[in-house]
């Protein structure tokens, strides 16, 4: 199946397809320099199938985890390009999960201000979010994604046939983003869960939760609004991971962070979901630790903070509120 983002000369298409890892040479323009990006974490056969597709393929593979997704790493994706003589009609292709399609986007987005990239996401997390939006950017001075820009994939290739190499809890965090996604706008997906049935129908899960977050970006693209809506779970789930020294995956955070932003009655469902998804519901660390991380949070303004909360299932309001109303909200949940 394909799904269309609709951006006007930045419109591209989501392929969603089994097997399309391997149809890359089809399915992308390979037919020119390609600086093909991937992490230690990545079966190296995946970055290798691109490459073989490639008729002048450049192939870097870096470090896996967060704490690669730095200035420093990217300055080494910018050396690649500069010294292999990549011009402004070659590109980038990123073979890994989201800290791949970051380093790469945001490294096609700075050379030559801006060359060709395609992101073939190989986490059910990167897959199901990340992968769409045209968001990328590294982590700076402690702060996550502090330094990057928008730039538009060419086209995403979602093979829900890499994710058979991936463990029990990386699919499990990668399925919180769906969650999040549902919980905001799509109620029968969110219902979908509560019957148990995610698991054996990730290809659908995959679809509705990239439709719904494109609908989003559609609407704004550069985040001046609407999009902020996005952000649903991470004031308190990035806090979490920063101070979690990055030990719990990303969707966990997300996870422990939507909890706080639901009422009484969604709480309950949502937690149900979470157990029944291997989802962590409670943080056993000190919570001034997260509070204190908060507080770095990008969407405070001075003795507030605008937040995304979800009191029915498929819809969502903004609310500007007390930063220390939410500690306390927080510490309560918790």
């Amino acid at each position: 199946m394909t799904l269309t983002v609709r951006l006007g000369d930045r419109t591209y298409d989501v392929v969603i397809e089994r097997g399309c890892l391997r149809r890359a040479g089809e399915l992308l323009n390979l037919n020119r320099k390609v600086l093909v990006v991937t992490d230690s974490g990545v079966p190296a056969e995946y970055a290798k199938t691109v490459a073989d597709q490639c008729r002048e393929p450049v192939l870097v593979t870096f470090e896996q985890g967060e704490k690669s997704k730095n200035v420093q790493t990217w300055m080494t994706l910018l050396d690649q390009l500069v010294e292999a003589g990549f011009t402004r009609g070659d590109c980038v292709v990123a073979v890994g999960g989201g800290v791949a399609g970051d380093m790469s986007g945001f490294a096609a987005a700075a050379y030559l201000r801006g060359i060709d990239f395609y992101n073939i996401p190989t986490t059910l997390l990167s897959q199901i979010d990340s992968s769409v939006g045209g968001k990328v950017a590294v982590d700076y001075k402690g702060y996550k994604n502090i330094v990057g820009a928008f730039h538009q994939p060419k086209r995403v290739l979602v093979d829900p046939e890499v994710l058979k190499t991936l463990d029990s809890r990386q699919i499990s965090a990668g399925m919180a983003e769906a969650v999040k996604m549902a919980l905001i706008g799509d109620e029968e997906l969110f219902e979908l869960f509560e019957r148990g049935e995610a698991f054996d129908r990730v290809e659908e899960v995959i679809y509705r939760s990239l439709k719904a977050k494109a609908l989003v970006v559609e609407q704004d693209e550069t985040e001046g609004g609407l999009r902020r809506v996005l952000n649903f779970g991470h004031t308190v789930g990035h806090a979490v991971e920063t101070v979690s020294g990055y030990s719990l995956l990303h969707g966990e955070c997300v996870a422990l962070g939507m909890l706080p932003m639901v009422s009484d009655p969604i709480r309950k469902r949502l937690s149900a979901v979470l157990e029944s998804l291997n989802l962590p519901t409670f943080y056993r660390g000190d919570c001034d630790e997260i509070i204190s991380a908060m507080a770095h949070d990008k969407k405070r303004d001075g003795k507030d903070i605008t937040v995304v909360r979800c009191n029915q299932v498929g819809s969502f309001e903004f609310c500007t509120v007390p930063f220390d109303e939410l500690a306390n909200e927080m510490k309560e949940v918790f």
